[in-house]
């Protein structure tokens, strides 16, 4: 997966590190503290740090403006996060992205926080809500062609 229309995706590098942490904290922090969940700046970085090998940098009309990072293998993938400037959101860029990940007919797995307007998005798409813990909702999409 690279391109979409006016969205591409390129590995994350260590370059990105600090637009990462920036990103985080402008669209973590709201949905982490609604849901009681304070962290500190290092704890931030940690989080940035966790699966870098998995994150790529999301281009929207040539502006870095998010993250999406995921793990796949021959029969689901697992979304660990999106991430989008709070300017750019709205724009479908999520959407797109997913809709991308549901053309490959895999199981697609992911976790949203119980305070994140998200989720809305991951259910008009078709997730189902499969288990959930105190702060997130499990979620998951299986391919209408797919017994699993």
């Amino acid at each position: 997966m690279t391109k979409s229309h006016s969205i591409a995706i390129t590995k994350a590098k260590i370059e990105d590190e600090d637009f990462l942490f920036d990103l985080r904290k402008q669209t973590m922090v709201a949905h982490l503290e609604r849901s009681g969940i304070f962290l500190s700046d290092e704890e931030h970085r940690l989080r940035v740090a966790k699966n870098y090998t998995d994150a790529f940098i999301i281009w929207y009309s040539q502006e870095r403006v998010g993250l999406l990072k995921y793990i796949e293998n021959e029969k689901a993938i697992e979304v660990l996060q999106i991430q989008v400037l709070p300017d750019y959101q709205g724009n479908g860029i999520g959407k797109q992205l997913l809709e991308q990940f549901i053309e490959q007919q895999k199981v697609i797995r992911l976790k949203v926080l119980k305070e994140n307007p998200a989720k809305n998005l991951y259910q008009r798409m078709g997730f189902l809500t499969v288990n959930e813990d105190d702060y997130e909702y499990h979620m998951e999409l299986v391919p209408k062609n797919k017994n699993v």
